[in-house]
């Protein structure tokens, strides 16, 4: 069956929105394996995309370009108004854009608080001290603190990390990508590894989050896909081949097909 007509987004809903991130005509191959092709999103301020795809649509290749893991071939990366392309991803970070990993990398030997006020004293750009007098750093641990109990981490934020059960170890990852304080955060399959049952908690916490933070996240679970995002982006073969609100893409024969009716996941 061919593709269906591209699903615009809505225009009332983002008329009035600033772009907090936006892609233009990006695309990117490993020889002769294409892995992105003419990509163009918009992600107004404040925004909840999910994107979704089958197995090898080229949902992580697209948010490693994003964040400067992967250079493109050929196209722009805008954050706001600045094109940040050829940044590094450090550099991306310090602009505003964060994300987390399919396989979370923490620091197991810390606690919560520990890990979470170390990511805080980095962005101010004091971490060469934190160790030479914990005192002086009395906000930055308050900081860190705050952003634990949003995430619903308070109550463990003194127990090791490697005690944590594995729920708790993917909020702590999205707790120390907060704490750099990013515009637009990407969430790489966030409660992969996670009980099904657990999942949807997590995105009760990311669904609390700011309304001035845009969110891009991947994630295969349907149910959780259609209850979250109030968009949603769907990529077949690194392109993309329909976008639209929940109701859009559900009704979507052609995504029905190659996707959602089929259960495949990527």
């Amino acid at each position: 069956m061919s593709a269906p007509a591209h699903i615009a987004p809505s225009k009332d809903a983002i008329a009035n929105r600033a772009i907090a991130l936006a892609t233009r005509g990006l695309s990117m191959s490993f020889g002769s394996l294409v892995v992105a092709r003419d990509i163009d999103l918009n992600l107004p301020v404040g925004a909840r995309y999910a994107l979704i795809g089958p197995n090898g649509a080229g949902k992580t290749t697209l948010i490693n370009m994003m964040t400067g893991m992967l250079a493109p071939n050929s196209g722009q990366i805008f954050l706001g108004d600045e094109a940040i392309t050829h940044l590094e991803p450090q550099d991306r970070v310090r602009r505003g854009l964060a994300r987390t990993f399919q396989i979370n990398t923490l620091f197991a030997g810390l606690n919560p608080l520990e890990a979470v006020t170390l990511a805080v004293i980095e962005r101010r750009g004091i971490a060469g001290t934190f160790w030479q007098n914990i005192a002086m750093h009395r906000e930055a641990i308050e900081e860190a603190h705050g952003i634990l109990v949003k995430l619903r981490l308070g109550d463990c934020c003194y127990q090791p990390t490697r005690e944590l059960p594995y729920g708790r170890q993917r909020l702590l990852e999205i707790a120390l990508a907060l704490a750099t304080k990013p515009k637009v955060l990407l969430l790489d399959e966030p409660a992969a590894g996670v009980p099904q049952d657990e999942s949807g908690d997590i995105f009760e916490v990311v669904a609390s989050l700011s309304d001035d933070l845009t969110l891009l996240f991947i994630e295969h679970d349907m149910h959780v896909v259609f209850r979250f995002a109030s968009h949603i982006i769907v990529l077949v073969g690194g392109a993309v081949f329909a976008q639209g609100t929940p109701a859009e893409i559900a009704a979507d024969t052609g995504v029905r097909e190659v996707y959602l009716g089929k259960r495949k996941h990527g």
